[in-house]
């Protein structure tokens, strides 16, 4: 059977939620908005339509990455495998749709972006560092990932080379909220936090 792949443009609608399963698996999630923009030719301008809302889930060092790397309100492009998750309720039937995050990225052409290689071989943690997890079910981050978000806030705090009217402007990081789930990837997000 084949999977549905897409890439979806939008805005990162919620603080990224950092988690491990029980097994020490890394993952994240947050919710993306897309509004689509159309042109009102009665009006002549350009108006808002409706916002979809998707919950994006990323596992390992894509996870990772993603809290030291995103914040509220950020443009994005997303690009992975859709899902349509349903339930009950009751009578009621209720779906969800998600995406099982292969790539993120910060959308370019609403803004500028700089670059940094994460610490460790493919996003993992630097050798010596806690194991992970061990920290998180304490409910705080561990200590490589703070370190992380630390660096992050550094080279924002730093002045970029250059003329000083050169620089964009550049929004401070937040920090991440904390979730421990049960369960594997397998099946894309059992136990998703959000």
């Amino acid at each position: 059977m084949s999977e549905a792949y897409v890439t979806v443009t939008g805005n990162v609608g919620t603080e990224v939620s950092y988690g491990e399963t029980g097994a020490g698996v890394p993952m994240a999630n947050f919710r993306l908005g897309c509004t689509e923009r159309r042109y009102d030719r009665e009006r002549a301008c350009w108006v808002d339509g409706e916002t979809q809302w998707l919950t994006v889930t990323a596992w390992r060092a894509l996870a990772v990455n993603l809290i030291g790397s995103l914040a509220k309100g950020d443009p994005v492009l997303v690009s992975g495998r859709l899902r349509v998750r349903e339930w009950g309720e009751g009578e009621a039937r209720r779906t969800r749709a998600e995406i099982d995050a292969r790539s993120v990225g910060h959308d370019l052409t609403r803004g500028t972006s700089a670059f940094r290689w994460a610490s460790g071989a493919r996003g993992q943690p630097p050798a010596g560092a806690e194991p992970a997890g061990a920290a998180v079910r304490g409910g705080v981050v561990p200590g490589w990932i703070a370190d992380a978000l630390e660096a992050r806030k550094a080279s924002v705090a730093a002045p970029a080379p250059g003329p000083p009217d050169s620089a964009p402007p550049v929004r401070a990081v937040t920090g991440a909220q904390v979730l421990v789930s049960e369960g594997e990837p397998e099946g894309g997000g059992q136990g998703s936090p959000i």
